[in-house]
């Protein structure tokens, strides 16, 4: 068990939380701030894991189960108590899908791995913002009209980023799949 391994367990073990915080107590502001902590701690694990040589087989497994686990959570989340609109949660979810089973098919055929773009690092981070600014900004307090726009601004971002990955996985993913083939990097 390495710390980055550690910290992305402790990130799905806290997942329950915030479903309690959100839904069992209506607590939306401690909920979201539990549900922007969770996301912090998806760029934490990376850092750590790449810049302290704590790569894992495991964490390679483990993180991308939990960022999915997580992005569904607080999409689904945020959505259902009507903070964010259907048709964005729906966009985001479609994405996150359509990733998820390019994923599974290209390791099925034996495809080298493929490293992440920029951009969907990006638009997932701000996606990540978005969804905890949507239910921070879900009330009638004045205050609470900043967070809607944030979390608008970067909703908006991110799904457009997200998008521009989806589409320039595709060459990487073909080279990726011929390499797999042949047997070569």
């Amino acid at each position: 068990m390495t710390v980055p391994n550690a910290v992305t367990a402790v990130r799905l073990l806290l997942i329950p939380l915030y479903l309690y915080l959100l839904f069992g107590r209506h607590a939306s502001a401690q909920a979201a701030l539990l549900l922007a902590v969770l996301g912090i701690t998806d760029f934490v694990d990376g850092y750590i894991a790449r810049h302290f040589n704590q790569t894992t087989t495991l964490g390679k497994v483990l993180d991308p189960v939990a960022d999915r686990v997580f992005m569904l959570t607080a999409v689904l989340s945020v959505a259902w108590v009507g903070a964010a609109p259907w048709w964005f949660a729906g966009a985001t979810l479609a994405r996150e899908v359509l990733v998820s089973a390019a994923t599974l098919l290209l390791a099925a055929l034996g495809a080298k791995r493929i490293d992440v773009l920029w951009v969907g690092k990006a638009g997932t981070f701000w996606l990540m913002v978005a969804y905890p600014s949507f239910l921070m900004g879900h009330g009638t307090a004045s205050w609470q009209a900043y967070f809607r726009g944030l979390g608008w601004v970067a909703g908006l971002a991110g799904l457009v980023m997200a998008w521009v990955a989806l589409v320039s996985y595709v060459k990487p993913a073909r080279q990726a799949l011929a390499a797999g083939k042949r047997g070569t990097d």
